[in-house]
């Protein structure tokens, strides 16, 4: 599937980017903000990126979004002061 959208130059002046690298970057931050919703996997996540799945895990880092899905109220804490 193709998806078209308009940015203007001054973004992508500001950026200092092509429109084939803001591209790139557009995916990629749109499956790192998906992943981390939970909204896509990390395997389906790394697809809408263009990237492998290790890659895109680098990529995450990079972009200090946590590797884990989930948000803390899933998991059960043990408080260490009882």
């Amino acid at each position: 599937m193709k998806l078209e959208i308009e940015v203007p130059d001054s973004a992508l002046s500001a950026l200092r980017q092509a429109p084939k690298e803001f591209s790139a970057c557009l995916r990629l931050m749109a499956a790192a903000k998906l992943y981390e919703l939970g909204d896509l996997s990390q395997e389906r996540a790394a697809d809408l990126a263009g990237l492998s799945r290790q890659g895109f895990l680098a990529s995450l880092l990079r972009l200090r979004v946590s590797p884990f899905q989930g948000l803390p109220d899933d998991f059960d804490f043990v408080d260490s002061q009882a």
